[in-house]
């Protein structure tokens, strides 16, 4: 796929299993935002950092905007959380992503899944996910959303909640979104989004 009018060459898919431990995993949540159109030159671009692995997480409303059979990682559901468990001995989905992410990064997030997280629900594999999250380790998100939508008085508390957590705010941008209305509400660039993970990105392997 090409978006934003860039191509960039992506490695192969990989089974989780199958991580490096040598590798900084960066696992990228999208929400149902029109914004998550952008997952595939976000995730490529994550991938040219060096020494980076990533994963990805969809909630079923995101994956209306994007094709995940074009995404060059390996892309989670809601129905790989319930396929994989089987019996009592089977591993869980969301506290095995958990485990193996050094850094979470929700990019859309939309208002919906923003009020979920705030009021700690978690009926999905992304908001399980999240709910379960280390919080010595980092969590970044992007918020996404009409500018009407922003504009609520309810948005400001929840983004407050969030970074009350110790999440950080990426913040969203002013611009004409794809419905037509202008002002602030769009996610941040996926320069500005990668840029910010790699200040994160340790100088040495996260399990050495």
């Amino acid at each position: 796929m090409q978006t934003d009018g860039a191509e960039v060459d992506c490695p192969k898919k990989n089974d989780l299993l199958d991580s490096s431990d040598s590798t900084f995993h960066v696992l990228v949540c999208v929400t149902g935002s029109v914004a998550a159109l952008k997952l595939p030159l976000l995730v490529c671009q994550l991938l040219q950092i060096p020494g980076v692995e990533v994963r990805a997480v969809t909630t079923e409303h995101a994956s209306h905007f994007f094709d995940i059979a074009e995404i060059p990682v390996r892309v989670y559901t809601d129905k790989d959380e319930w396929e994989m468990w089987k019996k009592r001995s089977d591993p869980v989905l969301h506290i095995e992503l958990r485990r193996w992410a050094h850094l979470m990064l929700i990019a859309p997030l939309d208002a919906n899944t923003l009020g979920k997280i705030a009021s700690g629900i978690c009926d999905n594999l992304l908001t399980c996910v999240v709910r379960a999250w280390d919080l010595r380790r980092p969590l970044l998100f992007c918020p996404a959303m009409n500018t009407a939508m922003w504009s609520h008085p309810i948005t400001t508390r929840q983004i407050s909640t969030l970074t009350e957590f110790g999440y950080v705010e990426i913040p969203c941008i002013a611009k004409k979104l794809v419905c037509g209305d202008e002002g602030k509400g769009a996610m941040a660039e996926v320069s500005t989004i990668v840029e910010t993970v790699k200040q994160y990105i340790p100088s040495t392997s996260p399990n050495t």
